[in-house]
């Protein structure tokens, strides 16, 4: 029983709240959530979306007099999908989807804070559709940190025309603030909680970094049998051309020996000052140079076309280490030898 009255104390309001909800149910708590403003909703929601499992002999004790709403089970589990699930049957669905978006998508309290805990690229790819004007708005109201990272991955033009707007700009008008807030909300944010938040090659790669090499293997083979393109993928994200970085010099050696010139050159067109110099650095001057005057020849290529000539490298770079003729660095930062 002292357990018992220790774990209630420990209960927030939001979280006693959240429990006396459920208990309710649909039927009983509707007359309640729509007494309640969008603000006590959110809080009350969001508390009951991480509430977990409540025991039965706190629930009892907190909330007696709705012991008999309780499952068979004694105990209730506070979920997304129970949350979700349960708003509907008392809110109008534009509000409840408008709620759960929330307690869902990027961390913060309201939507410049929220933007703040957004991807710069994600965020990037949605601004670059918009007004430079809106755009100008947008980076003036989150942090200044975050703002540069955005205005950096916007196109040059874009983003120099955001600046000007921004240095002309004087105070917003709330009523245009509050529409460019429920623009990002419903056209940005609401895409942004149901979507994927990463891609799925993208995710089985990094789990894949994860495992010994004969487990890796195994699950490769099994993979390509089923979809050879999806295994091609993940491989090539498993390992990028910029990891060849942690490659020695013994092995970027072999490395070079192992790929035509040419393919080397298109390579190198999109690499890092960082891995051209590693490159160069492991030849001989005359060879160093013959292979700068051979990029510089080649003048604007397609990015498609350096990708391929990228991948292509990876692709031997793990054949090699294989073979046991290279060393790769492993995900966890470490060496993995090859013999």
């Amino acid at each position: 029983m002292a357990m018992a009255k220790e774990v209630e104390r420990a209960l927030s309001g939001p979280e006693k709240a959240a429990v006396l909800m459920l208990s309710l149910g649909e039927e009983h708590g509707a007359p309640l959530w729509r007494l309640m403003d969008d603000d006590e909703i959110k809080e009350i929601s969001a508390a009951m979306a991480n509430l977990g499992r409540i025991n039965a002999a706190i629930v009892e004790r907190v909330f007696v007099d709705f012991a008999s709403q309780m499952s068979s089970s004694g105990s209730l589990i506070g979920s997304y999908e129970s949350t979700e699930r349960l708003l509907t049957k008392t809110l109008p669905q534009d509000r409840v989807t408008q709620i759960m978006e929330e307690i869902r998508g990027p961390a913060g309290r309201t939507m410049w804070d929220k933007l703040g805990n957004v991807n710069e690229q994600v965020l990037a790819t949605y601004l670059k559709n918009e007004y430079p004007q809106t755009v100008a708005v947008v980076l003036s109201k989150v942090k200044p940190e975050h703002a540069a990272r955005v205005l950096a991955s916007l196109p040059d033009d874009f983003a120099l025309e955001v600046v000007t707007r921004m240095l002309k700009m004087e105070a917003v008008q709330k009523e245009v603030l509050d529409k460019v807030e429920q623009t990002l909300r419903v056209e940005f944010m609401s895409n942004l909680a149901r979507t994927a938040r990463r891609d799925a090659h993208e995710m089985i790669a990094e789990i894949f970094n994860n495992l010994d090499r004969s487990t890796e293997a195994k699950f490769l083979t099994a993979l390509e049998e089923r979809s050879r393109d999806s295994a091609q993928k993940i491989k090539a994200l498993m390992f990028t051309f910029e990891d060849l970085s942690k490659v020695d010099p013994s092995g970027i050696q072999v490395l070079m020996r192992a790929i035509e010139k040419s393919r080397l050159a298109l390579a190198l067109k999109g690499a890092s000052d960082t891995l051209r110099e590693l490159f160069y650095a492991n030849m001989s001057e005359r060879a160093a140079k013959l292979l700068k005057d051979e990029m510089e020849q080649m003048g604007p290529v397609r990015l498609r076309d350096v990708d391929e000539a990228q991948v292509q490298m990876v692709q031997v770079a793990k054949d090699l280490a294989a073979q046991g003729q290279i060393v790769l660095a492993d995900a966890k930062g470490g060496d993995e030898l090859v013999y």
